[in-house]
């Protein structure tokens, strides 16, 4: 446990160091980089959300007060025996399906298609590299027993990294539309834990893990855009791993 608090106390200072200007080292042989577009400067304010809910979801695993509201939830969830559905497993994708969706009949927003599914897959790179690791680390049993890799929801992560890339792109467009994913991304959360997959501070933990993806794909945005950009050919392919604990996929860009 004292590791998780250590990484992620980590992680937050190295990402705020950054919040002014940062600029590409010249020996990497790129141009020289700045955050001149303030959406892509890292914040603060930014962290504040994906902080908490984290941090509830690190401290749910040891207090005795979150771990008897987990039992209790689990408890009326199975008093009311809800029926076990799967749509969970297609709604964490859904809102990053809804950008690409919005674009195809002429609702823009703030990328275009290579640029979107740029940031998109680093998200899920990002994602993928916070949830694997720490469900093999914190090995918590699911409320099925079925496995010991509840924490965190990697549904839950994907789910609200997707949405927040839907509130990312449409922000400053259409702010209204920006927030259609997170219903979605909570209505993923929720089945999750109807579904004995997962105790509640899994969930909110993933949420935080998903979001969080999310900002530190836009932050990269700019250096990473420069070096897709560094060659001087018009093409390019791009392929990335979409992962979660039972399944994996890959996505993939071709710009002609």
């Amino acid at each position: 446990m004292k590791v998780l608090i250590k990484f992620m106390t980590a992680l937050i200072f190295s990402y705020s160091l950054n919040g002014q200007k940062i600029r590409a080292d010249s020996s990497m042989s790129f141009e020289k980089l700045e955050y001149q577009d303030r959406s892509y400067r890292p914040s603060y304010k930014k962290l504040i959300v994906p902080t908490v809910l984290i941090g509830y979801g690190v401290i749910s695993l040891t207090s005795d007060a979150l771990k008897d509201l987990n039992k209790s939830t689990k408890y009326e969830i199975g008093e009311h025996q809800p029926k076990h559905i799967k749509l969970d497993n297609y709604t964490q994708y859904l809102p990053a399906a809804m950008v690409y969706g919005y674009n195809l009949v002429g609702i823009k927003g703030k990328h275009d298609f290579k640029d979107r599914t740029i940031i998109y897959g680093t998200s899920q790179l990002i994602s993928a590299a916070f949830v694997l690791p720490l469900k093999h680390l914190v090995k918590e049993e699911r409320p099925d027993g079925s496995n010991n890799l509840s924490f965190p929801s990697g549904h839950t992560a994907a789910a609200f990294s997707s949405a927040h890339f839907l509130f990312r792109e449409y922000k400053d467009e259409n702010f209204w539309l920006s927030l259609s994913g997170y219903p979605i991304a909570l209505f993923t959360g929720v089945y999750r834990t109807l579904n004995d997959k997962h105790w509640v501070g899994d969930v909110v933990a993933g949420a935080g893990f998903g979001i969080l993806s999310t900002e530190l794909a836009y932050w990269l945005f700019p250096w990473i855009n420069t070096f897709f950009n560094k060659t001087d050919s018009k093409s390019f392919t791009m392929i990335y791993p979409v992962l979660d604990s039972k399944n994996f996929g890959a996505g993939m860009v071709l710009n002609f």
